[in-house]
C-alpha cells in the first residue's frame, strides 16, 4: 500500500526509481514531498467528451519525471514555477471546481504526488465530489503506483509519446519508454475498461491515448496508433495531436524547430483512418500557436 510515508521518504512512484528522501531532497522529477500546483480553472480545450461547454476542472502539477525536451509546459514541468499547497487545499480545489460545474477534476502530471492526490481525492468525495477524476499522465509510472489508483481514478488520458525507443533517449531522456508505456495503458484499461457515457456525451469512463505528432516523426507515430488499435480496437479512444508548438531554437535536434506540416498530420490521420481507427479525435485550427499554452498564473490555487 502506497502511505507518504514509505514512498515520499524511498521515492520510486515512476519508473526513474530515484529512491531518495523527498522530505530531505528532491528526486530527477524535481518535487519535494510537499504539493506544488500552478494552477487550477476550468479548460475548454481537452477532448470534446471530456471539456464540452462547462469546461474540464484542470489542476496543473509542478514538476514532471519524464521532462521532454520540446515540452510546452515547461515553465511548471522543469522550472517548477506554483505553490505549495496542503493536502486539505487540493480536497478543496478539486470541491471549488465541481461547484464552478465542472465535467470532471483533471490531474495534469500527477505522478510523483499519487499518495497525496489519493488522500485529497478521498476527503474531496467524503465532502461531496461527485464527478470524474481525469488521470493526465506521460505514461512513465511504475505500474504499481497505478494500480494504488484503482476506484480512485475513473477517466485515464495517457500519452503515448515514442513507438522507437532511440526517440525516448534523445527527446526524455529514458531508454524504455515504449515498453514501460505500454505496460501502464494495460493497466489503466484494466480497471476501467470500455468507455462509458452520460446521456449528454461526456465521458465518465475509460481510456483516451493522446499521440502527439513531433516533425518528421509520421512513421514512429503510425507505429503507435497500429499498436494501439491492434491491441485495443475500439475498446479506447485514440488523440491524435498536431499542436507541437517549437519554444526555443534547437540546435542538436534541427527537426524540433518547426512546426508539424499539415501534410505531415494528414498522412497519420489517413493512415489511421485506412487500418480501422473509429475512436479517435483530430484537431484543426491553429493548436500550434503558443496563445494555446496555459499560463501558469496561480489562478485557483
Amino acid at each position: 500500500m502506497i502511505t507518504l510515508r514509505n514512498v515520499y521518504k524511498n521515492c520510486n512512484l515512476c519508473h526513474r526509481n530515484c529512491n531518495v528522501n523527498r522530505y530531505v531532497t528532491k528526486g530527477k522529477c524535481g518535487a519535494s514531498n510537499k504539493l506544488r500546483i500552478a494552477k487550477a480553472s476550468l479548460h475548454y480545450w481537452e477532448e470534446p467528451f471530456l471539456s464540452q461547454k462547462n469546461g474540464s476542472g484542470t489542476i496543473f502539477f509542478s514538476y514532471c519525471s519524464l521532462k521532454c525536451i520540446y515540452c510546452q509546459n515547461r515553465k511548471i514541468s522543469a522550472l517548477g514555477i506554483g505553490k505549495d499547497i496542503t493536502i486539505k487545499r487540493f480536497s478543496d480545489i478539486c470541491l471549488e471546481l465541481q461547484r464552478k460545474k465542472a465535467n470532471n477534476i483533471n490531474l495534469v502530471t500527477p505522478t510523483h504526488y499519487v499518495p497525496s492526490i489519493i488522500k485529497g481525492i478521498k476527503k474531496a468525495r467524503e465532502n461531496g465530489l461527485r464527478i470524474p477524476i481525469v488521470y493526465n499522465t506521460s505514461s512513465y509510472e511504475n505500474v504499481e503506483t497505478l494500480k494504488e489508483l484503482e476506484g480512485i481514478v475513473d477517466i485515464y488520458l495517457p500519452d503515448m509519446k515514442y513507438y522507437n525507443e532511440e526517440f525516448g533517449i534523445k527527446y526524455s531522456n529514458v531508454d524504455n519508454y515504449f515498453s514501460i508505456a505500454k505496460e501502464n495503458i494495460k493497466e489503466m484499461y484494466r480497471q476501467v475498461g470500455k468507455p462509458i457515457f452520460s446521456k449528454e456525451g461526456l465521458l465518465l469512463k475509460g481510456v483516451v491515448v493522446r499521440v502527439l505528432l513531433l516533425p518528421e516523426q509520421v512513421e514512429d507515430a503510425k507505429k503507435i496508433v497500429k499498436y494501439l488499435y491492434d491491441t485495443y480496437k475500439d475498446n479506447i479512444y485514440i488523440s491524435i495531436m498536431n499542436q507541437y508548438t517549437p519554444l526555443c531554437n534547437f540546435k542538436k535536434y534541427q527537426n524540433l524547430n518547426r512546426k508539424v506540416t499539415e501534410e505531415e498530420y494528414d498522412e497519420l490521420v489517413n493512415y489511421a483512418y485506412d487500418i480501422g481507427v473509429r475512436n479517435a479525435f483530430i484537431q484543426e485550427g491553429e493548436t500550434q500557436d503558443e496563445s494555446f499554452i496555459p499560463d501558469f498564473n496561480l489562478e485557483g490555487v
